[in-house]
Order: structure tokens, then C-alpha cells, then sequence
């Protein structure tokens, strides 16, 4: 197993970067439990629904909205693991998540790439997808992959096919973004043929999906049907919010912090209600809009402020982060 880089360890000397005291963490810890409580989440899919209803929480059915019990959010948190393994096809790539540890991985569905022999900027492919993790599996420094680029020649469940072109080009760990339970399920039975069969499967998990969820408060179907359908496979899952400060979010550091880490919270609870003690990964990519362009900005100072901070959120709650990067 690779036990990679070990950072936020006691020592004498080192520098950590942690900006949140403790209070602050407290601080927006509570104000998320209070949004929860108060203003809730709004759920699209009805299976979700029933998922929060038998857990305990407040439905309305009418307007999709739930609104989770401070005790019910603190009761999930206690019930995630705080580390596990994401296996690879080879042994010596498995991959350990656990607190301190920090470990890399390519970013993810591009929609273009330059031709190698055109020089052509044109519409990614499958083929493309093989390509790119070759270069990824090669690469130390990337310690999983996750699809490179869009299957977007694949009319079909496109991340599928993208799962299926990355599993057969890497040792590693692949970590499959998709939309639909139809997708997830195939990701699952291919991985599980490569595997020796679901037992061994779950035992070295050599695969993991997720899904997004819409700011503000907003938890869509694919919420439900990716995590909710890893989870009750016994493999590994993952949410990833995408506030955006100044357009989906408060303009404000603090702001923006309490409505991704509220709709984290709400996947959270909604994952372990169904699945205690599912294995999940606090995901996220938020980061602020440039309100000249309308655009998101990534690579800036305030984008590494935001990634520093999810991750106390994330240590907090006792889970592995995956936090976009710079």
C-alpha cells in the first residue's frame, strides 16, 4: 500500500496553514446546523425524500423541502469512517485516506483537447480518455485518476465509457464522476469484473464515483443516485459542492463557507441515513466568481484560502477532504 506524504503532524518546526481558529470553526459549524434546521435543503428526488423522512427530518413534500435536526447532522458525522483505502488494480498503488495525509490526483472532465497529430483544438473522445490516464498512470506524482476528459463521441451514458476506457489503461485507483444510477451500476459491474466479483470488490474497492451538489442548498437526483447507490454497493462516494462567492454564495469568506458546508452536511446526513457507515469523502470545488466577467476564477490566492479552510471543515467532521486545486 502507498502511504504517501504525511502532513499536519506534531513537530518542532514546519509551517501548517489552518486560517480558522477554533472558535470560527465552531462558529460556522453551528451556523450550518442552524440553516439545516431552519431554512433547510431542497431535495429533487423523492427516493431522497423518503430516505430523510424515515431518518428523522422534516419533509415537505410539496416544495421538495427537509429540514434536518441538529442531532440527526451530529449523529452522521459520528458514523462516517475517518479513513479507508482506495485500492488499485495493482497492490502497490492502494492509495490510504486518512487524516494528514495528502495525495494528488489529475483534474476531470475536460470537454477539449489539442490533437497530438492535428494540433487541432477539437471536441474530446473516448480514445482520448485512454490516452490521457496512460500519461496519469505513469505519473508519480498522481496517486489515483480520475477521468481526464469527456467520452463525448459516447451518446450513451458517456461516463460509462469513459470508466470503462480508464480502468483498463492504469493500475490505480479510479474515481468515476456520473450523472445517473444506470451509469453508476455499469461503472460498478465493470469494476467488479475486474475485481474477481462484488466481494472482492468491496474488499479492495478499486473504484469510487460522486456527484455534485447546486448551490444554494440545492440537493439534486444525482446526489441520490450516485452516492446513495456506491454507498449501498459498500464502495467508497463522495459529494462535491461548488459555491461560487459572489453568484451562488455570499460574497463573503465566512458566507459562502456556511452554505457549501450546509449542503455537505445535508449529502452527508442523507448517506448514512441510508448507509451507516458508508465510506465517504468530503468533496469540494468552491471558489469565487469574478463579478466583472460572470466567470469563476481559479489559480488565485483567495481560491487556496477557501481549499485551506474546507479542510479544517472536513477534519472537523472527522473525513477525508478532496478539495479542487490551485
Amino acid at each position: 500500500m502507498k502511504r504517501n506524504q504525511r502532513a499536519g503532524g506534531l513537530r518542532a518546526n514546519g509551517v501548517t496553514l489552518g486560517p480558522l481558529s477554533d472558535a470560527e470553526l465552531a462558529a460556522i459549524h453551528d451556523s450550518c446546523l442552524e440553516v439545516l434546521e431552519r431554512t433547510g435543503v431542497w431535495v429533487e428526488a423523492d427516493e431522497a425524500l423518503d430516505v430523510y423522512a424515515d431518518g428523522g427530518c422534516s419533509v415537505d413534500r410539496e416544495t421538495h423541502v427537509v429540514r434536518i435536526p441538529p442531532h440527526l447532522v451530529e449523529q452522521s458525522i459520528a458514523s462516517a469512517p475517518p479513513g479507508f483505502a482506495l485500492c488499485g488494480r495493482d497492490p502497490g498503488k492502494d492509495l490510504m485516506l486518512s487524516d494528514g495525509r495528502v495525495s494528488f490526483a489529475n483534474f476531470t472532465e475536460g470537454l477539449r483537447v489539442t490533437d497530438l497529430e492535428s494540433g487541432q483544438n477539437r471536441v474530446s473522445v473516448k480514445q482520448d480518455v485512454a490516452d490521457a490516464v496512460r500519461v496519469a498512470d505513469y505519473l508519480d506524482q498522481m496517486d489515483l485518476t480520475v477521468l481526464p476528459v469527456a467520452a463525448q463521441d459516447c451518446e450513451h451514458a458517456p461516463s460509462a465509457h469513459g470508466f470503462e476506457a480508464a480502468i483498463a489503461n492504469t493500475t490505480k485507483h479510479v474515481h468515476a464522476p456520473a450523472i445517473t444510477r444506470a451509469e453508476t451500476k455499469a461503472i460498478i459491474e465493470m469494476a467488479a469484473l475486474v475485481a474477481g466479483g462484488m466481494d472482492a470488490l468491496r474488499e479492495r474497492p478499486i473504484t469510487s464515483a460522486g456527484a455534485c451538489t447546486v448551490s444554494p442548498l440545492k440537493i439534486p437526483s444525482a446526489v441520490n443516485e450516485v452516492c446513495l447507490t456506491m454507498a449501498r454497493a459498500g464502495l467508497p462516494t463522495l459529494w462535491m459542492t461548488m459555491t461560487l462567492a459572489g453568484a451562488t454564495g455570499p460574497v463573503t469568506l465566512a458566507g459562502t463557507l456556511v452554505v457549501q458546508n450546509s449542503e455537505a452536511l445535508a449529502a452527508l446526513t442523507l448517506i448514512q441515513l441510508a448507509e451507516p457507515g458508508a465510506k465517504v469523502i468530503y468533496g469540494c470545488s468552491t471558489a469565487g466568481m469574478d463579478l466583472r466577467y460572470g466567470a469563476a476564477v481559479v489559480g488565485t490566492p483567495e481560491l487556496g484560502l477557501i481549499g485551506a479552510c474546507i479542510n479544517q471543515l472536513a477534519r472537523r467532521c472527522r473525513l477525508p477532504a478532496w478539495i479542487a486545486g490551485l
